[in-house]
């Protein structure tokens, strides 16, 4: 594995446009939209290519013969060297990989479902991630309730960079408030004057948009998350983009939100959490 410099990038851009499912992050990275690393078998021919997100969302894809190079991303998936400070979440085309990863991890991989005290050292973790399509006529004849009289939602401001705290925030997504806001959009609600949930571009590119979403805990379970994403989603209607989401499949609170919003699935992948 050898990380390949920034002005090399394009050279696994043509490769990565043949990637079948949703990948918006990976290009964001390639395209030079927010900064990450790329690693290659080669850095003057690539043909095996992992791509990682500041997120910590991550693609492999390309050639799955490199006994080298699979060698030497085994160590890097379970942290052999500890070269990683947290986990990472990959994804890996074409399908062919999941068989070659399957052999390549052997038992240090397991099901989700059989990782119940969240074990994360030299295991990868195996869950699955299920992409959606949106279905703008569904969307159309869901049944809208009126905002709370207490609430308001409003275009965000750049406060909303760094005043919005969770896991999925934009600040975890573009790599400052100027870039975000020239290039991407969101929406905040705000419940007693209190900044209460907030839906954003977390990729923008051609006429896509992937939708991320935070709410503050103390403002869980109240129905605001599907306010606020519904704003997103009509800014992209009228701005011609097409709404994108995906989320893993265990995540029952995002799955089930995408389908209150018109979403459907469309693709169910392996989604591989790697050790820390």
């Amino acid at each position: 594995m050898e990380l390949l410099r920034k002005e090399d990038y394009y050279k696994i851009i043509g490769p990565l446009r043949q990637v079948t499912f949703n990948n918006l992050f990976a290009r964001s990275v390639a395209e030079n939209i927010v900064s990450g690393k790329i690693y290659v078998d080669n850095t003057g021919d690539p043909r095996t290519c992992y791509v990682v997100h500041p997120y910590g969302m991550s693609l492999l894809f390309g050639n799955c013969g490199n006994l080298n190079f699979n060698k030497r991303f085994r160590d890097y998936s379970l942290n052999l060297n500890t070269t990683r400070a947290d986990h990472e979440w990959m994804q890996a085309f074409p399908g062919t990989w999941d068989t070659v990863l399957s052999e390549l991890y052997g038992d240090n991989m397991i099901k989700s479902s059989e990782n119940p005290g969240n074990k994360e050292a030299g295991i990868i973790e195996l869950n699955t991630r299920v992409n959606f399509k949106f279905n703008r006529e569904k969307y159309s004849a869901t049944s809208r309730k009126p905002l709370p009289e207490d609430s308001e939602i409003v275009r965000a401001g750049k406060q909303i960079f760094n005043q919005m705290k969770g896991a999925v925030v934009p600040s975890h997504f573009w790599d400052d408030a100027d870039d975000f806001f020239r290039k991407g959009n969101a929406f905040s609600l705000y419940c007693d004057n209190k900044l209460a949930s907030t839906a954003f571009s977390a990729f923008v590119l051609d006429d896509k948009l992937e939708i991320g979403i935070e709410t503050v805990e103390e403002f869980r379970g109240k129905g605001f998350a599907q306010y606020i994403c519904a704003a997103l989603i009509d800014y992209c209607l009228e701005n011609n983009y097409e709404p994108i989401w995906a989320c893993r499949l265990e995540n029952k609170g995002s799955y089930n939100l995408a389908l209150k919003l018109g979403f459907e699935p469309s693709a169910q992948l392996p989604y591989y959490k790697l050790s820390k």
